[in-house]
This record gives structure tokens, C-alpha cells and sequence, in this order.
């Protein structure tokens, strides 16, 4: 028998330990919601439509949308604008949550027309100031599910004691990193998008770069280590081994492993040098040292690997400049090695991969879902695409000329 507690963002924050204790017990570790001077509101519950995953609305709480036992899901929240910048968002939920089971409240900020920063634990401070964010509701459960009934958000300004807002361009983060065939076709991943034959996407162990479904919020660069291969892919799935191992980013903000180096899967930790027993987060003995996964379109056909290895990945959302969203309504775009189309082809960008925009050179005439140019965008070394496909929010060049 569950009872219902009132949890705040520190708790929720802090996942299925902090969630599966005793009502009582959460309630008493709940530390009372301070006054705060910035936007309040309560999120809309019943709001589940296409773009939610394994959620329903049952008596007027939200809940695991299959079963009432096991399974995950989340409730993504329309975006919503403040009267003034902030840089955190705090959660209080109103929820059952028996022994088993969490629930986690993450927020992401708006940087600009259309990049946002990664998913950030309620009650912790965003990268950036902002005046639109974005919620996540995620419900999970070993057992019975939990039902949340409530969810109240207040934004202020948290004391800050990092440079995070520097205006000057940088290179996303780049690391050498294990990558695994995820296959699974006909399976549904973390977002909900159902997995077809020689799909184009991957998966992190982390849902802080998940990107939400039919988007490209999130995207990787994946390359050969000699780069005679890439491919720019939308993250849409968790895994492999681990789900809460954001591995590049820095121990600071690391959710889990913090006395890892950045950059350094806890699986590739656990497996080549015994780190936590051998053992991933759920016990079990890792086969591998993978920290990515792949789509067998991106394994076969972007990449062209014949087995499982070493790739560098660049995660893009990491980095800074004018970004342009793929768009080829269904089959990946080749990357072109100079501004033609009959120049030599070093990879694929997936449909949906949101790339950043490093320069751009006139080329080739091409017409595209956005009209007939001559612009081509270079969107990595030597990676060249036709502007035309790319959703840019502007028909003239948006980066600087090559």
C-alpha cells in the first residue's frame, strides 16, 4: 500500500532512491519549497498526445499507460514562455510512488530560435539563462506504477559559479568511444519511435541527450577513427548497459560514476578495468566496453562497420554556432566532399539531425524541400550538403563564407 507524498525537486532530482522509501520517510527528507520570486505554475497532466511515451491519464493522475506494473514512460511538456530570463526550474510533485518505482521531473531552456540545452534535473541551475522551457515527466517502475497528481514549477535565477554564458563558438565534445549494432527492429525506443530496417539513429546511456520523437534536438557525429566514414544521427534510444551515465559531460554535472574521467564510459570502466565490481548500474557484468549504440542503417550503411569497434563521437549539442535541421523526408542525405553532387561521398546525415553550420561556399545548383540554391553548408571536415536541405530559418547563408 502506497501513500501519497509531496516531493520536492531535490527528491525528485535524485530518482528511485529517494522516490521508493516510505511516504512518511520522503516526506520528512523533502526539504520545504522555499519562497521564490519568479514565474510559478502547475503543469498539465492530462495533456498526453503523440509526442509522449508509455503514459496515460487514469482518475486524473498520470500513470505507466500499458499496465499499472513495470515499464517506463514520460509526459513531454509543450514549451512555455516567461516574462523574464531564468536559469532554474524547480519541481514539487504531488505523487503515489511505492516501493520500486520513481518519478523524475528534468527541464531544458531555449538558447535561441531553436537550439536547446541538455536535460537538467529539476532545482538544478540550466547551462544558460532563459525565457523558454521545456518539462519532461518521467515515470518509472520495477513493480507497481507510481501516479503523480500534481506538479508545481517555479523558475528563478540560481547563484552561478561557472562562466556558462560565453558568446564565443566551440567545438562540440569529441571522444573515442566503444559502438555496438543496436538492431531491435520493430521494437519501440525510449521516445517512442518504432525502429525500421536499416534505421538511422542512436542511443546514449542517458536520457540528458534524449532527443523527443521526430526530432533532432540531440544529435552525434559519428565517425571512423581513420574518418573515412561519418554519419550525423538524432539520439533516440538509452543504452547501452547503463541509463544514467552522461559520460561526456564534466564530474560536476556527471549524474552518476563522478570519479570517472570525461569521456570514459562506466561500461567501458567496468569492463576493461573492474571500476563499481565489474558491474554496470544494474549489476550486471558489461560484454563489452560500448557507450553508444547504433541503428543498422547508421552500423551498415553510414558508418559501413562489418562488426562492433571504435568510432569518435562528436556530441553536437555540446558546441556552439548556427545549426540547420536535415530534412530528406525520409532517406539520409549524402555528405558530399566538395559542393557537387558529383563529388566523392564520405558519409550520410540522417533525416531529422540537427548539424551545426560552420561556413558555407557557393556551388553546385540544387533543388531541395527549400527551394532551388547555389549555397552549400560545410557541417564537419570536409562534409559538404546542399543548403536546400537544410531547415536553417533563413534562405540566405546563416554561417560565414569557407
Amino acid at each position: 500500500m502506497t501513500r501519497r507524498t509531496k516531493i520536492s525537486s531535490r527528491a525528485v532530482a535524485l530518482g528511485v532512491a529517494a522516490l521508493s522509501v516510505p511516504a512518511a520517510l520522503a516526506a520528512a527528507v523533502a526539504p520545504a519549497q522555499a519562497e521564490q520570486s519568479g514565474p510559478s505554475w502547475s503543469a498539465d497532466l492530462s495533456a498526453v498526445d503523440g509526442d509522449d511515451v508509455g503514459v496515460a491519464v487514469r482518475d486524473g493522475e498520470l500513470t505507466l499507460g500499458s499496465a499499472e506494473r513495470a515499464g517506463q514512460g514520460y509526459l513531454l511538456l509543450g514549451e512555455r514562455s516567461l516574462d523574464r530570463p531564468v536559469d532554474r526550474i524547480s519541481a514539487r510533485a504531488e505523487a503515489d510512488v511505492p516501493a520500486g518505482a520513481a518519478v523524475e521531473v528534468d527541464v531544458r531552456g531555449k538558447t535561441s530560435d531553436r537550439d536547446w540545452t541538455e536535460w537538467t534535473p529539476a532545482g538544478e541551475a540550466l547551462p544558460a539563462s532563459v525565457t523558454t522551457v521545456q518539462v519532461r515527466v518521467t515515470l518509472s517502475a520495477t513493480g507497481a506504477a507510481p501516479s503523480v497528481e500534481r506538479v508545481d514549477l517555479t523558475a528563478d535565477a540560481a547563484p552561478r559559479t561557472r562562466a556558462a554564458e560565453v558568446g564565443a563558438a566551440a567545438a562540440p565534445l569529441t571522444y573515442r568511444v566503444f559502438a555496438t549494432r543496436e538492431g531491435l527492429a520493430g521494437r519501440t525506443t525510449a521516445n517512442g519511435h518504432v525502429i525500421g530496417n536499416r534505421d538511422h539513429f542512436v542511443a546514449l546511456p542517458s536520457r540528458r541527450g534524449l532527443a523527443p520523437k521526430n526530432t533532432g534536438d540531440y544529435t552525434v557525429r559519428l565517425c571512423r577513427t581513420d574518418n573515412s566514414r561519418c554519419e550525423y544521427a538524432p539520439v533516440w534510444d538509452v543504452g547501452p548497459w547503463n541509463t544514467m551515465d552522461d559520460y561526456w559531460n564534466p564530474s560536476a554535472t556527471r549524474q552518476m560514476w563522478k570519479d570517472l574521467p570525461q569521456g570514459k564510459p562506466e561500461a567501458q570502466a567496468a569492463y576493461q578495468d573492474g571500476y563499481n565490481g565489474g558491474k554496470d548500474e544494474f549489476g550486471r557484468r558489461p560484454a563489452n566496453p560500448a557507450g553508444i549504440d547504433l541503428g543498422d542503417g547508421t552500423f551498415w550503411d553510414g558508418l559501413k562497420m562489418s562488426d562492433n569497434g571504435w568510432i569518435n563521437v562528436s556530441y553536437l549539442w555540446t558546441g556552439t554556432g548556427p545549426t540547420g535541421v536535415v530534412n530528406t523526408s525520409g532517406s539520409p542525405l549524402n555528405l558530399r566532399a566538395a559542393p557537387s553532387t558529383t563529388a566523392a561521398i564520405k558519409g550520410l546525415a540522417a533525416n531529422k539531425a540537427k548539424v551545426i553550420v560552420e561556413c558555407y561556399v557557393e556551388g553546385e545548383e540544387v533543388t531541395g524541400p527549400y527551394g532551388t540554391s547555389t549555397i552549400w553548408d560545410r557541417i564537419g571536415p570536409d562534409h559538404y550538403v546542399s543548403d536546400t536541405y537544410l531547415l536553417t530559418g533563413s534562405d540566405a547563408p546563416v554561417a560565414p563564407k569557407c
